[in-house]
């Protein structure tokens, strides 16, 4: 593996981290690939109790979707990227193994999409959350549409994606999107605490209680939500403000949009 890496310790806590640090930890398909290998492994591994989801270095959790590789893309290819960046997050969500999302910096669009992926969310003073995709002409297409109003309301949820507005720490934990806010040096430390008082749990019990918790939650239809979404998704990849938003960011410019 490039671009994960995976750090196991004891009582059976596996830290997974995200490692583009030159581009903030950027998912682009190679990336998101290896998630999804080394996810689906973990949750079949009996010795894995907690895994917790990181960034590497101190800037980013996860900056977001690669757009350097979106901006190419066709409507199939756009289609087929957010399909398996949805194999991660369900992943993620559905495996039986508690995963706790460890947010320090950037966790912008697809880094918002991983952390609520995730059961929980600890995040450093530092964190930046939101769904800027509106602004690059196209939607969230990891799950923003389908798990964040879960954790803040349908009304914020819209606010935020309507209007691509970044927040930052305080905010979210105002809003009930994260459960803890630590500095940055203490957010490794206590978030590990957390999972090592999750590990010695029964861990039948425990990934018993995560089965309910996401069926009484409507996560028995997240498949076809996540289908519906990532066509969505790929339906405004090669329209002219898709093309318009990816090139402006890239360019470090403001988006002239046309509604095309």
């Amino acid at each position: 593996m490039n671009n994960v890496i995976v750090e196991k310790t004891d009582p059976g806590i596996v830290i997974l981290r995200v490692s583009r640090p030159k581009a903030l930890n950027a998912l682009n398909s190679a990336t998101l690939i290896e998630l999804k290998d080394t996810l689906t492994a973990l949750s079949r591994d009996p010795s894995v109790r907690v895994v917790l989801l990181a960034g590497d270095g101190e800037k980013a959790f996860i900056a977001g979707a690669d757009i350097s590789e979106m901006q190419k893309m066709s409507s199939h290819e756009a289609v087929q990227f957010s399909q398996l960046g949805h194999d991660v997050a369900l992943l993620l969500e559905l495996m039986p193994k508690p995963t706790i999302a460890v947010v320090q910096g950037f966790a912008l669009g697809g880094g918002t999409e991983m952390a609520l992926a995730c059961d929980f969310i600890v995040a450093s003073e530092k964190a930046v959350f939101g769904q800027p995709e509106v602004g690059l002409g196209v939607i969230p297409g990891f799950g923003g549409t389908i798990r964040l109003a879960k954790y803040i309301g349908y009304p914020r949820a819209k606010e935020l994606i309507f209007s691509g507005r970044k927040i930052k720490a305080d905010e979210a934990l105002a809003w009930g999107l994260i459960n803890h806010v630590f500095s940055t040096e203490d957010l490794m430390p206590k978030a590990l605490e957390i999972a090592k008082t999750i590990a010695l749990q029964s861990s039948t019990a425990v990934n018993q209680a995560k089965r309910l918790l996401n069926e009484f939650s409507e996560s028995v239809g997240l498949h076809r939500k996540s289908d519906a979404e990532a066509q969505a998704f790929g339906q405004l990849a090669g329209t002219h403000d898709q093309q318009e938003g990816m090139a402006a960011f890239i360019e470090k410019r403001k988006p002239l949009f046309d509604g095309l």
